[in-house]
């Protein structure tokens, strides 16, 4: 899916979701790491991309994608993501182990 850009976001804004990754820089010049923030645009989902720097920087960092549906700021969701960008207690394999207790997976 292609999202139109947002060039700017608000601290106090809502956002949809929340994502922290390693993608290739436009024109293939190596990995960076991207903030990626989906907000509100004219009733359009809208991407805001930061370069946060070299790939290499960020070793040991997670890849983050935290969903906010709207009930969190831009601010919020940055404080989370840099908070638990190098968490080491948050063990997603008992986040799933809870999560298919919870719902019945097909």
């Amino acid at each position: 899916m292609i999202a139109p850009i947002a060039t700017t976001i608000f601290g106090n804004e809502p956002a949809y979701t929340y994502l922290e990754a390693h993608l290739q820089s436009p024109g293939n010049r190596g990995w960076r790491r991207y903030r990626i923030i989906v907000v509100n645009r004219d009733g359009h989902l809208a991407e805001y991309r930061e370069d946060l720097g070299p790939a290499k920087k960020f070793k040991g960092a997670r890849q983050l994608n935290i969903p906010s549906l709207w009930c969190h700021s831009c601010d919020e969701l940055i404080a989370l993501g840099e908070e638990l960008r190098y968490d080491k207690t948050l063990d997603i394999d008992e986040l799933v182990k809870m999560d298919s207790k919870q719902y019945k997976l097909a």
